[in-house]
């Protein structure tokens, strides 16, 4: 009798032609993350990184209309158009200083006017009641609402033949007269009106959050204390709101001072003089008066300016933090 012994499995040779498959080699733990952040790294030069980059090499260049066809091969003017920009004797300096000083008056009304409704909603909406979340989805429709569809709507309101403003003014008897709201003096108190119907609402949506962190109890000490509204809005409400109200301060002076959407909607890109922001000035610097060197210039001192600010308030809302 023969015996046939058959070779053990791993021993056996791969058939011709079939190629021996390779487990996939891992990637290190330590390198995924990297490679998750990849993507956004990578929109982030794209959208934000080469587009300053850019802008700030045009503001060193004599580029005007003359020269945008081929923008690279426009005589280089160094520093040229930040000397005229911040030359506040000159008549570029001079409407910049304006705009400028157009615009501080219009941030801190609107920051400060929209902080303060979304204070007092917050805390007016913080106990509960009937309707409350009902209150609450109206107080957040004007943020819900795309900016441009908004805005416009703001424009047949303040028309001043047709709009609803005029209209209610008149069968009011509060005048007989049917006032601009988009020329003139009133421009500013206009706009100024559209941001901060625009920005409260995000106020308030971040001091409701902050407020859901409080501890009912210190209400309660505070009232059998015999505190009142306003003294515990002073002694317990704000100083827990402060870390919020930090960020949010921040947070509103850097979207009102870089508004752009609502003037240039509710003005149609040439805003009065009276409400000519900075943002509407660079644009016109830009591409109304075609010297894109001048308005690259505007836009990097404009940057320069709000990267100092904002610098200089985090460093003095820290150190009060570390003394409290």
């Amino acid at each position: 009798m023969v015996t046939t012994t058959t070779a053990p499995e791993e021993a056996r040779p791969s058939a011709p032609g079939k190629p021996r498959r390779r487990r996939p080699s891992r990637l290190p733990r330590s390198k995924l993350p990297y490679l998750l952040l990849l993507p956004a790294i990578l929109l982030e030069l794209l959208v934000h990184v080469i587009p300053m980059v850019v802008g700030v090499w045009m503001s060193v260049l004599e580029l005007t209309q003359f020269q945008i066809r081929d923008w690279s091969e426009a005589p280089f003017a160094g520093l040229d158009n930040y000397r005229a920009t911040l030359d506040v004797n000159g008549p570029v300096g001079r409407e910049l200083l304006h705009s400028f000083w157009v615009t501080v008056l219009y941030t801190t009304f609107s920051v400060g006017l929209s902080w303060l409704f979304g204070l007092f909603a917050g805390v007016f909406l913080q106990r509960p009641f009937p309707g409350r979340s009902l209150l609450r989805t109206l107080f957040l429709t004007p943020y819900a609402l795309p900016v441009y569809a908004a805005v416009i709507t703001w424009t047949f309101i303040y028309q001043r033949d047709t709009g609803l403003l005029n209209e209610l003014l008149t069968v009011t008897g509060l005048t007989d007269e049917r006032p601009f709201w988009l020329i003139g003096g009133n421009s500013f108190w206009a706009l100024l009106v559209v941001s901060v119907w625009k920005s409260w609402p995000f106020a308030f949506l971040c001091i409701m959050a902050g407020l859901q962190n409080v501890p009912t109890e210190m209400y309660e000490a505070a009232a059998i204390d015999g505190a009142g509204f306003w003294r515990r809005l002073k002694d317990v409400t704000l100083p827990m709101l402060r870390p919020v109200n930090q960020v949010l301060v921040l947070v509103l002076f850097l979207w009102t001072f870089n508004d752009f959407n609502t003037p240039f909607v509710l003005f149609g890109g040439s805003a009065p003089e009276q409400a000519d922001l900075i943002s509407i000035h660079i644009y016109r610097s830009s591409f109304i008066t075609w010297n894109f060197g001048q308005g690259s210039a505007m836009s990097v001192a404009l940057l320069l300016f709000l990267l100092l600010v904002t610098a200089v308030y985090l460093l003095v809302t820290n150190r009060r933090r570390e003394h409290a």
